[in-house]
């Protein structure tokens, strides 16, 4: 098929699109950054593309809530659109402000398509967090499993990668919440648990390894159906060996631990859409 289609969707306080951008492309996808009011006026079509990607920073300031006012946006003005994209087999990420945004317009974690069943709240820590963290792929969840080639994530966006990545956050409110034991109890049955935040050593534990408190380490979820993701880390800024902070001293790798994401949602359009 030709080169995969991602819109990159901004607005006002939006400051991770370009990043989020240049790491599509370096995977083989065209990408357009495209402000919401364009899809508002019918300037541009959701369903020209095949990837939706809401980038980091801090829309509309976090005014309200992080996140919530384009949340509303994109509920009330394209929310058929979005559904029909998402239900129509296509992928989309959120990634920080994007998570935030996802989880406050009711899009993640999908369960029951009846409001928000979560929410990503302020940092215990009562801090903005600006450090990088360890992340377990769920994936590796259970070894037996694994090694027999069973998924313990339905995610298409993290099939294959490192049993353990290291990415940056850059958050105030990046404490996951669910609404309830029973959506949370769904999150854990349905395999929507796509990161974790731990140590070094892939072993959960406190702050700072979980800079923010989130409930059961939870890094990033999906939908049910595995094409949506959002996750409060930023894979966009570890797509070069140089981007990790120790390179110098732990030896320098071509490619980043972001970059596989990227490639998995580029390399799932080309074989499914």
């Amino acid at each position: 098929m030709k080169k995969p289609k991602v819109i990159v969707l901004r607005t006002a306080g939006t400051n991770c699109d370009v990043e989020t951008a240049s790491a599509f492309q370096m995977c083989g996808a065209l990408t357009d950054l495209v402000h919401i009011n364009e899809l508002v006026r019918r300037e541009k079509y959701l369903d020209d593309y095949q990837i939706l990607a809401l980038p980091g920073g801090f829309t509309y300031g976090d005014d309200i809530a992080s996140g919530k006012i384009l949340a509303n946006e994109m509920k009330y003005s394209l929310g058929d659109e979005i559904k029909d994209f998402i239900n129509s087999g296509k992928l989309a990420i959120g990634i920080c402000n994007g998570f935030q945004v996802l989880v406050k317009a009711g899009i993640l974690p999908g369960i029951n398509n009846n409001g928000i069943e979560a929410t990503l709240s302020f940092n215990d820590s009562g801090k903005f967090e600006d450090r990088w963290v360890y992340l377990r792929n769920t994936e590796y969840g259970r070894p037996l499993d694994f090694a027999r080639g069973r998924r313990t994530t339905k995610c298409v966006w993290t099939k294959g990668i490192k049993k353990v990545v290291y990415l940056p956050v850059a958050h105030g409110e990046g404490k996951f919440i669910p609404k309830d034991k029973k959506i949370l109890s769904t999150l854990k049955r349905d395999k929507q648990i796509v990161f974790q935040y731990v140590d070094e050593k892939g072993k959960f534990s406190g702050y700072p390894y979980n800079p923010n408190a989130s409930v059961e380490h939870i890094a990033g979820i999906c939908d049910p159906a595995g094409r949506v993701l959002g996750m409060m880390p930023h894979p966009e800024r570890h797509i070069l060996g140089t981007q990790h902070p120790r390179w110098t001293r732990e030896g320098l790798k071509k490619y980043g631990d972001g970059l596989e994401i990227f490639k998995n949602g580029v390399r799932y359009v080309k074989e499914k859409l």
